[in-house]
């Protein structure tokens, strides 16, 4: 399994970086996961529209799931269209972006796929454990195995005792960072801090840990130099084109 860094910007995209957005592959599979603002040129690098297999969104805000509608734009009007793309999300997560174009033109591009935080189900080769994570909007923590490996992941996420559970012992832990040492108080309970996610990665016992999510404008080092205060396994700050190993 492998992990392909499309964007790590947080809340709006900037020059040379883009939101949220990860390519993961197993067994030849290609699954999307969260494709946010400006994933899709990046994408369009590594692979062409059609060869994604499927895609799986974390919540609806649109740095995590915008560019879902050039993606499904581009199967859709290729002169040979692909098949459906199977899109998993949670209940009314994507409604604002499936509703972008003409009612219908799109249906054919893509099979809706809802899921409840808290269960789990299968997309190719992946198991997927959900937890329903607070934010401001319903999110889901993300938990992927295949291959005998482990990627969890938070989507957006305030501190709580179900991060421990997502992570535990997992390969890689995938943790939204926004801020590096301290969340502004409005936001305490819904976004999470680099420092924080070196707690969770602890508690969890995770191998690796990479920050992502940042705010525009936060310096790489001060991240990681949060997380490494909390945790003393590997840590990093993903990095928009690069290509991970899970395990």
């Amino acid at each position: 399994m492998r992990m392909t860094v499309l964007g790590s910007c947080g809340a709006w995209p900037t020059p040379g970086r883009a939101c949220s957005g990860y390519l993961v592959e197993s067994d030849g599979f290609r699954l999307l996961i969260d494709p946010g603002y400006a994933t899709l040129p990046r994408l369009l690098r590594h692979v062409d529209a059609r060869e994604v297999d499927a895609v799986l969104v974390s919540h609806g805000h649109p740095d995590h799931c915008a560019d879902l509608n050039p993606l499904l734009r581009a199967r859709a009007l290729d002169p040979d269209p692909a098949p459906k793309l199977p899109v998993h999300a949670l209940p009314g997560a994507l409604d604002r972006v499936l509703a972008l174009d003409r009612p219908g033109m799109l249906d054919d591009a893509l099979m809706l796929r809802t899921f409840t935080a808290g269960g789990r189900f299968e997309i190719g080769p992946f198991t997927v454990d959900t937890w329903a994570l607070p934010h401001f909007v319903p999110n889901a923590g993300l938990r992927l195995t295949a291959e005998g490996k482990v990627l969890a992941y938070t989507g957006d996420t305030g501190p709580c005792r179900e991060l421990a559970d997502l992570a535990r012992d997992a390969d890689l832990f995938l943790a939204e960072a926004t801020h590096p040492e301290v969340v502004p108080a409005e936001d305490a309970r819904y976004l999470s801090s680099a420092r924080q996610a070196g707690e969770w990665a602890t508690k969890a016992g995770a191998g690796r840990l990479m920050l992502t999510h940042l705010w525009p404008g936060t310096f790489a080092v001060h991240a990681e130099e949060a997380a490494r205060r909390t945790y003393a396994g590997p840590v990093e700050v993903a990095r928009e084109e690069e290509t991970v190993p899970i395990g």
